[in-house]
């Protein structure tokens, strides 16, 4: 006995006879029974078909050709959609080649001729149990690599759709160094990507020559490249930092392509360009009021001035020059302070027209030095704003300060608040130099300060409308401005009340 019959002898299985003959049931039965099995009995197809049912992990069915009822090759048609792992072997006493093609067409495995011995049965069981150990394997077999394609299908989409999620562009060319796989956010770096999934050359797809480079570098040599690159000049910059890594089969060693990573960080460079003009603003206008105080006090020094009301000017000007930077570094200080969300305020009703009133004390000494006059009609029973009181000094002090300082000897700053629906509406007027329509859109960013003769010799930091601005943001109001050159100018703030 062959190893494989041996180990399919030792096995317990369970086996179905369909047969018409009481003897040949009972002598199947004692002959299987002696190997170990479970033996099932029935006397014609319709009880066998039960007992299948019943009983659908059973592996082998012995079928008698010919019964009353259904016929052996009709039960085993039948049987195949009840237990489809069952192997069906046919015995029979009237064997013929036509009855032989025509069971195997129905799906039998094999035929023993009635009457047969029992070592003849055991062995045709033991070659058909070894068939149906071959067919559970092999559908064990087919069951888990369709689980694993499933599973590698699943892990595929997962891959897929964490990809296309991604920020960051992602190519991955093949070892010719095309295209074969993009995310959504790479399309930003390609063009002419065709609809099809075939491969494209990335020279012919990718935007910009200088990412084709590195991937061909990086193909050629093998190894890992990472640049920061433009990708894009006009009409707006890009900029991006480029990873590109070979992929090399472990196994092998055979090159298999890359992947490429591109991150934009257009935003990025333009937040360090707004900071090396930060700093250049701020080292300019820091270093002229010192330079002016450095000169006052060498004057001084040396002698050079006797005259004690000329010294007075001298050290009036230093102490100018000293309040501008102290307004330029208290207005960095209230930046910083609204950029990172850092501001204490104390938010309760407050009534504009109390604030206003503070705000025109504060400002009458400018006023007059500027030769400005100024005046301001509240309307009654406006309603109270929930604010923070310093805040709302701080912004009608940058406005009529702004009027002033740039309005002209003899002119005047008119201040007006009003309620507007659920809005507290208040105008700053001034009859100034007013501002250019080019300038405008730019008068609420940072360190902005339009330059004509008429502003030259007006001191200021350029922050105070930035500063405007981010607290009527936070207050979630507006401010519009219109001005006409030599005419002047109104602001005007509307704030949400109670």
């Amino acid at each position: 006995m062959s190893a494989d019959a041996m180990s399919v002898a030792a096995e317990k299985h369970k086996v179905l006879v369909v047969d018409d003959e009481p003897g040949v049931r009972r002598g199947c039965e004692r002959v299987l029974r002696a190997e170990g099995h479970t033996v099932l009995l029935a006397e014609d197809g319709e009880q066998g078909l039960d007992l299948l049912r019943q009983h659908p992990e059973t592996d082998l069915a012995l079928v008698d050709l010919r019964m009353p009822g259904i016929s052996g090759l009709d039960f085993i048609a039948a049987a195949r959609d009840v237990a489809p792992e069952t192997v069906f072997v046919v015995i029979t006493a009237y064997a013929t080649l036509e009855a032989a093609i025509e069971a195997t067409k129905r799906g039998a495995y094999d035929f023993l001729t009635k009457p047969f011995a029992p070592d003849e049965l055991v062995r045709l069981v033991n070659r058909a149990l070894e068939r149906v150990r071959l067919i559970r394997e092999r559908n064990r077999l087919e069951a888990e690599r369709r689980r694993r394609l499933l599973e590698l299908a699943t892990e595929q989409s997962r891959l897929r759709t964490v990809i296309d999620c991604m920020a960051d562009g992602v190519l991955v060319c093949n070892a010719e160094q095309e295209l074969v796989l993009h995310n959504p956010a790479a399309l930003k770096w390609l063009r002419h990507v065709p609809d099809t999934h075939a491969p494209s050359p990335v020279c012919a797809v990718a935007s910009s020559a200088e990412l084709v480079q590195m991937i061909a570098t990086a193909s050629q040599q093998q190894k890992r490249l990472a640049h920061e690159i433009q990708l894009q000049a006009a009409p707006q910059p890009l900029w991006a930092l480029v990873d590109v890594a070979p992929v090399v089969d472990e196994s092998s060693g055979r090159f298999l392509g890359t992947v490429t990573v591109v991150r934009d960080i257009t935003e990025l460079k333009r937040v360090e360009q707004v900071k090396a003009q930060f700093v250049r603003m701020v080292a300019h206008e820091l270093r002229a009021p010192l330079a002016a105080v450095d000169s006052y006090l060498a004057v001084l020094l040396q002698g050079l001035v006797s005259d004690e009301q000329k010294q007075r000017e001298v050290l009036a000007r230093s102490k100018e020059r000293l309040k501008a930077m102290m307004d330029l570094v208290s207005d960095l200080l209230d930046i910083s302070r609204l950029e990172a969300g850092a501001v204490r305020r104390e938010i309760a009703p407050q009534q504009v027209g109390a604030v206003l009133n503070e705000v025109m004390d504060m400002m009458r000494p400018l006023a007059e030095a500027h030769q400005v006059d100024i005046a301001w009609h509240l309307a009654d029973g406006l309603p109270p704003l929930e604010a923070d009181r310093e805040e709302l000094i701080r912004l009608f002090s940058n406005l009529v300060s702004n009027a002033i300082k740039y309005n002209k000897p003899g002119g005047r700053v008119w201040v007006t608040a009003e309620q507007e629906g659920r809005y507290i509406k208040v105008s700053v007027a001034d009859t100034g130099v007013g501002i250019s329509e080019e300038a405008q859109p730019r008068l609420f960013s940072e360190f902005f300060r339009e330059k004509r003769p008429e502003t030259s010799q007006v001191t200021g930091t350029g922050l105070g409308l930035s500063i405007v601005k981010r607290i009527v943001d936070f207050y979630h109001g507006r401010i519009e401005v219109q001005s006409r050159i030599g005419e002047g100018t109104t602001f005007t703030v509307w704030l949400l009340h109670k």
